[in-house]
């Protein structure tokens, strides 16, 4: 099993791995190690090793040149500028102290403060070029986006000259990928790849080609988690996102079976790449058999921000950015006497969430956001339970109109009323269930009707959690079945596991194998 990350919070991921491993297949989760340190722990009875993974192709030749016409005076990209300035600082730092003990000092010689004063003022001078020379190789930075005239013409080139192919002039950064994972794939030699997402795709099917070459075949299942064309490109230049989906459209033949997250996104993909057949659906739903049995050993949310139970507690759960919405949920504040907000995010200390608290302090509401980091999967659902409203703001963008994000599940499984933006799946879902209101994306006002709404009956929101088979459908259990059956399907000559998902037969040393 393939991921382009660390494995830890990537909730998907863990639960694919973990299910398919109590299943009876021998799973080796693959990711890259975030600090470059290879690291390996069990996940369940999956074992998840992180790759060092270096990304040196994810830069373009620009980077490591100065620009002497632009900007003449910066410092080159190499990292020195970064080392000026903290010499500067040391230097400085140094005056500070030699200045205090002198001060300090019953006899204060004449000529040794003369000479402090005149290095602390060339120290100054000092500070001033490098800070110049600091702006200038930013400045010089910002000038070169890949996203000119030239970069759309560059792009078109490449695209024309070679087609489906264009992504190894446009995207070089995936070539990283394939070098930190390809030589594990082939040391380990596995039955099955389940490649997570399209970074990976073209990993495994590199993989899938190299084995066929030898005399073996892989299985190779792509799990789509997002629709690219509708992506918003990661890196700011306009060879990123016509990169990627290039590679994309290149091994999507080589997969032997796609899975995705929702109905609408699978309909997309088959469309967009001729798919023999629809993409299985695999929801992003929660592992409730794996949520904690002990409330005790979970945080309590409202001891987090210091409210008591009856205080109105709307809570966001996910990743924190802008196009995440989470500014109309500041904005509302004031007009939400009394309710508090609490934001579950995954970095607490960004510069966007410093932003959101900022402008609640200037509103008058900065004791009524509460900023929390996530805490342990099997936590999520009894520490959202202790919210009255789960809100999802996330604005139209195309992968949000197609899909039901996980924490949608995860706020069912707390039995929370909903408020949720009108993006199309998710809002057509609240509205059929009954277990919340929709409101206008980014519209401060029906937001809060909305939550207005939900806050003066909820549990009449709450009682669609009633429904039979409701929430039973909306589990990790029910989809690692669909899981299993992609799995079994391409792998039908596999032992069957016996009683208690242990294979009856020893375990191919697989990626993923029975």
């Amino acid at each position: 099993m393939l991921v382009d990350n660390g494995v830890n919070g990537d909730s998907r991921v863990q639960k694919a791995a973990r299910s398919a491993a109590d299943a009876g297949w021998e799973v080796i989760l693959l990711g890259r190690a975030p600090g470059g340190t290879p690291q390996t722990w069990r996940l369940g009875a999956a074992e998840v090793r992180l790759l060092k993974v270096p990304l040196p192709m994810a830069k373009r030749p620009h980077e490591f040149r100065r620009s002497w016409l632009r900007a003449p005076l910066a410092y080159p990209p190499t990292g020195i500028a970064a080392h000026r300035a903290q010499a500067v600082r040391a230097w400085r730092a140094d005056l500070r102290v030699r200045r205090a003990e002198l001060t300090a000092a019953d006899r204060r010689p004449a000529l040794r403060w003369q000479l402090l004063r005149t290095e602390e003022r060339f120290s100054g001078l000092v500070r001033r070029w490098v800070s110049l020379r600091q702006r200038e190789l930013t400045r010089a930075r910002q000038g070169r986006k890949l996203d000119g005239p030239w970069d759309r013409a560059f792009t078109l080139f490449w695209q024309r000259v070679q087609g489906g192919g264009a992504w190894r002039r446009l995207e070089p950064g995936l070539w990283d990928y394939e070098l930190g994972y390809g030589p594990v794939i082939d040391e380990l030699k596995p039955d099955l790849i389940h490649a997570n997402d399209f970074r990976m795709l073209g990993v495994g099917a590199r993989a899938k080609i190299r084995a066929a070459a030898e005399g073996r075949h892989i299985a190779l299942v792509w799990d789509a988690h997002e629709y690219l064309p509708g992506v918003q490109p990661w890196r700011d230049n306009a060879r990123w996102l016509p990169g990627n989906m290039a590679h994309e459209r290149e091994f999507v033949p080589y997969a032997d079976a796609t899975i995705t997250v929702s109905g609408g996104l699978a309909d997309l993909l088959q469309a967009e790449h001729g798919l023999a057949e629809r993409p299985a659906v695999v929801l992003n739903a929660p592992a409730v058999d794996e949520v904690t049995a002990d409330p005790a050993g979970s945080p309590d949310i409202r001891a987090l921000c210091g409210i008591g139970p009856d205080v109105p507690l709307l809570v966001y759960s996910g990743v924190a950015a802008p196009k995440r919405g989470l500014s109309v949920m500041v904005e509302a504040l004031p007009e939400l006497a009394g309710a508090h907000v609490a934001l579950v995010v995954n970095k607490p200390g960004s510069d966007y969430v410093r932003g959101l608290v900022t402008r609640a302090q200037e509103l008058g509401a900065g004791d009524r956001l509460h900023v929390l980091p996530y805490v342990p999967h099997d936590q999520v659902v009894p520490f959202l339970s202790g919210a009255q409203v789960g809100v999802i703001p996330i604005q139209h963008w195309p992968n949000h109109e197609i899909a039901l994000i996980t924490k949608f599940f995860e706020y069912s499984h707390a039995r929370l009323p909903l408020v949720v933006s009108d993006v199309r799946t998710m809002a057509e879902t609240v509205r059929s269930t009954g277990q919340g209101e929709v409101f206008t994306a980014e519209d401060v006002t029906d937001y809060v009707r909305a939550v207005r709404s939900v806050l003066a009956d909820r549990d009449r929101y709450r009682a669609a959690y009633d429904r039979p088979g409701l929430l039973a459908d909306w589990t990790w259990a029910a989809q690692a079945k669909i899981l299993d059956g992609v799995y079994s399907r391409l792998l039908p000559e596999r032992p069957p596991r016996s009683v208690g998902g242990t294979p009856s037969a020893p375990l191919l040393p697989a990626g993923v194998g029975r």
